[in-house]
């Protein structure tokens, strides 16, 4: 990317119509990346909230930014980064000349970043630092099934990359609704210490609720969470992550928040966007 001065950023992503904090994590990096000032215009849009993913398309004025990088917050690729936001944002390949002169430059996924394996390392460590990894098995934790077997795909990627550098005990790659199992961690693990990241980009349900359950860990936390299936109260987040260590059968776990609320991932949107403006 030779200027940035008439370019601009639109970051994408999901977005939830229940939970608010879904969309969190997005917002944060994009001021992140606004304060620095790299593009002249910095924009979220979601699939689920406003601004959507079709009003994106008359965010930026065409005369004064040439350029739009977009760049999909999203663990994988696969059906919204593929079909969705290209058909929403009538996009017609990596690059897109609109009628109006306007270049649209569509980026590789934040998850596909070669910089996701160190910023998992590191979230591990944040939450988990006086523990020898060689004492402790790292599960990264993502949703499973067919419905969502990319982000299956890249959690495994992700661990066996970790597995390669001998640091942990034991590196594994688990799911909530296939084999292996989160709710399994018991049998799939011999350490004394368990660290337990969710491949998530932001915190919701499954990372307040669902996980936690899976773990035995939700009734330790002591957290109210309401009437089944309703969005966590407000006292209830982060309380289930200020709990480390749980102690569970005379072992130690740790339950790290979701990997895409680290503040790295603003510089993993940079760098997809700088790579796109390289090709």
């Amino acid at each position: 990317m030779s200027s940035n001065k008439g370019s601009a950023l639109l970051i994408v992503a999901h977005g939830s119509t229940v939970n608010p904090d879904s969309s969190a994590p997005t917002l944060a990096h994009a001021a992140e990346i606004r304060r620095r000032k790299i593009f002249a215009g910095v924009e979220c849009a979601f699939w689920k909230e406003e601004p959507s993913l079709r009003d994106a398309i008359f965010l930026f004025d065409p005369e004064s930014l040439r350029e739009v990088y977009v760049v999909p917050n999203f663990i994988s690729e696969g059906y919204f980064t593929q079909t969705v936001i290209p058909r929403e944002l009538e996009l017609n390949g990596r690059i897109t000349k609109r009628p109006n002169g306007q270049i649209w430059n569509y980026c590789e996924p934040v998850g596909s970043h070669l910089m996701m394996t160190e910023l998992l390392l590191k979230r591990a460590h944040d939450v988990a630092p006086d523990v020898v990894p060689a004492e402790a098995s790292l599960l990264i934790v993502a949703h499973g099934t067919d419905l969502n077997e990319n982000s299956a795909v890249a959690a495994k990627r992700e661990a066996e990359k970790i597995r390669a550098f001998g640091k942990y005990a034991a590196v594994l790659n688990v799911y909530m609704e296939e084999p292996p199992l989160v709710s399994d961690w018991r049998k799939l693990t011999e350490s004394p210490n368990v660290v337990v990241v969710p491949f998530f980009i932001s915190d919701g349900l499954h990372s307040y609720e669902d996980i936690p359950i899976l773990l035995g860990i939700a009734g330790a936390a002591g957290v109210d969470r309401g009437r089944p299936g309703s969005p966590p109260p407000a006292t209830a987040h982060g309380e289930i992550f200020r709990q480390n260590p749980y102690a569970i059968d005379g072992r130690k776990l740790f339950y790290a928040p979701s990997i895409g609320t680290d503040p790295g991932f603003a510089d993993i949107i940079v760098e997809q966007a700088n790579a796109a403006g390289k090709t």
